[in-house]
């Protein structure tokens, strides 16, 4: 399993491009790991992560109690794993994350280079996400170039639910997996083959804690939180929605006969991250949508505006060159 997440050691396939193991690492009762990732491990990033104190390096160390709480992740780590020390978990982290953030960042590069604005959908299952994608598809139809790439334990039936609204689609099961990581994304974006100046959706798995930790390479988290949920949640899982640029509220049409506090569910999203953006959006009614796709839009004209900068700049070998037979004459 792995620590970062908990997930377990399942194979993940892909549509089209076969079948592989999950690139994360796999560790055993003794504390040892592996990891069958083709990259060597990178250094982590300055800053993630706290100094390991050695009262840390005890196995199993007590959760903190209180008020009828037990609390396991009050550790360096941020989470527990029975027969592994802290400062353990903390390095397994760092190389999982790391290898993760290479392939992330070649992702970026290929996505900005061909001006496609790629967004990473996060939510809990049954938030409405592939609904919300099929009436976006129906609207950009036309206009913009549009895929996906949808994230499952099993089945390809969300992305045959968007192939049958008419953009091109690629699944992606995870096995025991629980999250998509930047791997598996770069394979699908081979695989689908995208064009130019378009819109990727990304469509994680349905989970509203281990996605937050793993960038794919998109240019923003966007969280899908349905009314049918609860108030609470930003404040139960506040790393998904730190992570999050905007929070779609979505199902809004059942308003009238749910006990939900619009307000407080925002209140509580801006405590927890205070820029995030919110929208009220309705897949069945299609409020909202105006907001949504003019947020998009917005999106998409940053990353055209980069793309077209790129290739507007000079070589540095002829600038160099010039400037050196300028100092010449």
């Amino acid at each position: 399993m792995c620590t970062t997440c908990g997930c377990g050691t399942g194979e993940t396939t892909i549509e089209g491009v076969g079948h592989g193991h999950d690139p994360h690492w796999h560790v055993h009762a003794d504390g040892t790991a592996h990891s069958h990732a083709p990259l060597s491990i990178a250094p982590p990033r300055a800053g993630r992560y706290r100094q390991v104190k050695a009262q840390d390096m005890a196995l199993d160390p007590e959760p903190v109690q209180g008020d009828g709480l037990l609390h396991f992740g009050h550790g360096p780590a941020g989470a527990h794993a029975p027969g592994m020390t802290q400062s353990r978990m903390v390095q397994i982290e760092r190389d999982i994350l790391s290898k993760n953030d290479r392939f992330a960042a070649s992702n970026r590069a290929a996505l900005e280079a061909r001006g496609f604005l790629a967004l990473n959908l996060v939510s809990s299952p049954g938030s409405g996400k592939t609904s919300l994608l099929v009436r976006s598809i129906a609207a950009l139809q036309g206009r913009v170039p549009v895929a996906v790439i949808e994230g499952d334990q099993q089945t390809s039936q969300d992305a045959d639910r968007i192939r049958a609204a008419g953009a091109p689609a690629l699944q992606i099961n995870t096995g025991k997996g629980c999250h998509l990581d930047a791997a598996m994304v770069g394979k699908a974006i081979q695989a689908l083959e995208i064009g130019e100046d378009g819109v990727l959706f990304i469509e994680n798995v349905g989970n509203l804690v281990c996605p937050a930790a793993f960038d794919l390479g998109e240019a923003a988290k966007v969280v899908i939180l349905s009314v049918t949920e609860g108030e609470d949640k930003p404040l139960k899982y506040p790393d998904m929605f730190r992570a999050a640029r905007l929070m779609l509220l979505n199902k809004c049409d059942l308003l009238p006969y749910l006990s939900f506090d619009v307000e407080r569910v925002i209140e509580n999203a801006r405590r927890v991250n205070p820029a995030i953006e919110v929208i009220r959006v309705s897949a069945t009614s299609g409020e909202g949508m105006p907001e949504w796709l003019a947020w998009l839009e917005r999106e998409r004209a940053d990353v055209l505006a980069g793309k077209q900068a790129s290739t507007q700049l000079p070589d540095p070998r002829i600038a160099g060159t010039e400037s050196g037979q300028a100092g010449v004459r």
